[in-house]
């Protein structure tokens, strides 16, 4: 590979049996299949995150949400190409790239990454960038102010989600350490699920917590989101391989095993635990799936996935019910119950499933079962600790500069008028 290491293949250099010398030419296919995975993690964001979370909180603020996402994805892509994508993947020291790419300078229209051209890797990272902020704004729904956000989001882009992805996939600390993320479960999911947790305990509870009742407002419209996140989550996961290669095919099947494992767990859980099975926990169920096999699908045995997925979908049971009242956050919609629990559980169970004994690809020469465990917690720890100093840090400043609630009353009416002049449904 020319200058750097691609997702997906970053873990699989760790694999002696599985890598792959840089080929001196593009292959058409890779070239189709990483602009079709593009596109559908793309659609992840706009509208599969949106309409998920939409329909999640109140009607009143349906509006706000939306914006945020949208607002905050186009911030992204324009910071990716002006400094992001440099910092990112370009050679660096450990921990962040270099300036060798800022506006995407010094990179040529037949510069290759593995076997596609470098800019299709521009954007399906740019991609990835884009959901992993959208995923944030869930935790602070419905009573942050809007510039606040996207204050925050310059702050936590630039500190936090840069050097985590050149750590862990362009060859930086983690990488060198031995650590597997395949798609992204400590570069995406911990990393926002963190993020948001701390936005959430800074901006406060909602008004009225805990004393009203706070419903999705469109159960229709979260099976929606969920449906359009479950298809994008293929390019999210596949696409991680970097080639249409059998990696992809693996990463593939491992996402559908894993995702229907999770959904039986959290539904039959559920059904236990209230005695009623419902769509929101079948729709959570699906996302606490994709997210726990994230970061494990280009390593792990078709079993291991399915393992995996069942843990997922207890564990995601577990964070919304059990550990949300030991937080006691006002997470509206439980981003760290989620993406934080089940991608801890994903990256650790890569550390077990990725052996070759239990049908996974293997480990690196030398490496035992019980180091890679280690290298796997490590990696969680480091994310953790990184990412929530720089969110504390990137509201701090929000709340610095213009504050980072809006008043109750202006709450309490909603965040569609106040905040956007508008309404989601004019009666």
């Amino acid at each position: 590979m020319n200058k750097l290491m691609t997702k997906g293949l970053a873990g699989l250099a760790l694999l002696p049996s599985l890598a792959m010398a840089a080929p001196a030419v593009a292959d058409k296919a890779d070239n189709a299949f990483m602009m079709i995975c593009t596109a559908l993690v793309l659609f992840m964001t706009i509208p599969g995150i949106a309409l998920f979370y939409g329909g999640l909180i109140r009607a009143k603020n349906v509006l706000s949400l939306l914006t945020q996402v949208s607002v905050t994805f186009a911030m992204v892509c324009v910071i990716w190409v002006l400094y992001g994508y440099s910092l990112a993947f370009s050679e660096g020291n450990a921990f962040f790239g270099g300036l060798d790419w800022l506006m995407l300078k010094n990179i040529s229209l037949t510069a290759l990454s593995g076997t596609i051209y470098q800019y299709i890797h521009v954007v399906f990272q740019a991609s990835f960038a884009c959901i992993t902020v959208g995923l944030i704004v869930g935790s602070i729904a419905e009573r942050i102010r809007f510039s606040a956000v996207l204050i925050f989001v310059v702050i936590w882009l630039t500190l936090a989600y840069l050097p985590i992805a050149h750590m862990v996939w362009a060859g930086g600390f983690l990488a060198q350490d031995g650590a597997l993320d395949f798609a992204g479960g400590t570069v995406v999911h911990i990393n926002a699920a963190v993020a948001g947790l701390v936005g959430a305990y800074l901006v406060g509870k909602r008004a009225g917590f805990g004393k009203e009742a706070f419903k999705p407002h469109n159960l229709p419209m979260v099976f929606t989101g969920t449906a359009i996140l479950y298809v994008g989550w293929f390019g999210f996961n596949a696409g991680s391989a970097a080639a249409a290669n059998e990696i992809a095919a693996l990463a593939f099947l491992n996402t559908v095993v894993a995702t229907a494992g999770a959904v039986l767990s959290w539904t039959f859980g559920e059904w236990a635990l209230r005695g009623k099975p419902s769509l929101l926990g079948a729709s959570s169920g699906f996302i606490a799936g994709l997210v726990a096999i994230t970061p494990a699908c280009g390593y792990v045995g078709v079993g291991g996935a399915l393992l995996i997925g069942l843990i997922g979908g207890l564990g995601g049971l577990w964070g919304v019910t059990v550990l949300k009242k030991w937080l006691r956050v006002d997470d509206p919609c439980d981003v760290f119950g989620v993406h934080g629990v089940c991608g801890i559980i994903g990256c650790i169970l890569t550390g077990v499933f990725a052996s070759s004994s239990l049908g996974g690809v293997g480990y690196a020469e030398g490496v035992t079962m019980g180091h890679q465990i280690w290298v796997q917690l490590f990696s969680v720890i480091l994310t953790i600790i990184w990412t929530g100093v720089v969110a504390f840090i990137g509201f701090k400043v929000a709340d610095m500069l213009v504050g980072l609630r809006v008043p109750e009353e202006q709450e309490r009416e909603g965040l569609d008028v106040n905040s956007h002049g508008e309404n989601a449904y004019n009666q």
